[in-house]
């Protein structure tokens, strides 16, 4: 861009024209503003993707990840690797085999790890350390490295919808393993399964519905969280005791 620019500006010199140094100035941060715009529209039109539905697509990464990231990771990418999808930004690395072969074994593990009582509780204790940053960078990654800003909006977004459903999950299923029957953890389990791949579909397929539903869940989610929260605190307690922590009495 800037010789193609040096080259107008000799041309309009060896035709008898000088426009001064501050207009030529002007012109070019005009151009290069406009050129930069241009690009942006056609990497989004090149993804089928409008700014509402690239925000949609990371809100999605980010809730759906506080549920399950492997069925995210594995999902996003095999779209992506299938071509049903053209996947945005940074997320063609998900597109990778390795990737693939990673998240698709991480999958098969989390999706009976977490049907089982007492195990699940567990397996959500080791993985609540990586669902909220997962789904912060899943949810930057969709704007990539080439919009910083947008990309740190969709982190902060992700990281907390992230949290939100992770919450959720955590008190939810607190509540759920004080009954001793196992059928309540697998009906939960497959609703979060059936959740996590509804997200993802309904932000792409249709992204003003999927918004419009995510801010009524997340708010149900705050609500149930906040209602539930002695639970919480009780499986934690439990999970502690597991391991020979002295616990106190609670009050």
């Amino acid at each position: 861009m800037n010789s193609m620019w040096d080259s107008i500006t000799q041309w309009l010199y060896s035709v008898g024209l000088h426009p001064g140094g501050a207009a030529v100035d002007r012109a070019s941060s005009v151009v290069r503003d406009s050129a930069s715009e241009v690009v942006t529209t056609v990497e989004q039109a090149a993804s089928g993707m409008d700014m509402s539905s690239l925000l949609a697509l990371a809100a999605a990464l980010g809730w759906a990840s506080g549920f399950r990231l492997y069925i995210v990771v594995f999902l996003v990418g095999a779209l992506g690797a299938s071509g049903l999808v053209d996947l945005p930004g940074g997320l063609h690395v998900l597109e990778h085999p390795a990737m693939l072969f990673a998240s698709g074994g991480l999958l098969f593990v989390e999706f009976f790890a977490d049907k089982i009582p007492g195990i699940d509780s567990l397996w959500d204790l080791l993985q609540s350390v990586l669902r909220v940053p997962a789904g912060a960078a899943l949810a930057a990654s969709v704007f990539g490295a080439d919009n910083a800003t947008m990309a740190a909006v969709a982190a902060l977004m992700g990281g907390t919808l992230a949290a939100t459903s992770q919450a959720a999950k955590t008190t939810t299923r607190a509540l759920i393993n004080t009954s001793p029957e196992p059928l309540s953890n697998v009906g939960a389990s497959f609703a979060e399964d059936t959740a996590a791949v509804g997200a993802v579909w309904l932000a792409l397929a249709d992204p003003t519905l999927f918004a419009l539903l995510l801010v009524v869940v997340v708010i149900v989610m705050w609500v149930v969280t906040w209602m539930l929260w002695r639970f919480l605190k009780a499986a934690i307690r439990k999970i502690k005791g597991w391991f020979g922590a002295q616990v106190p009495e609670a009050s």
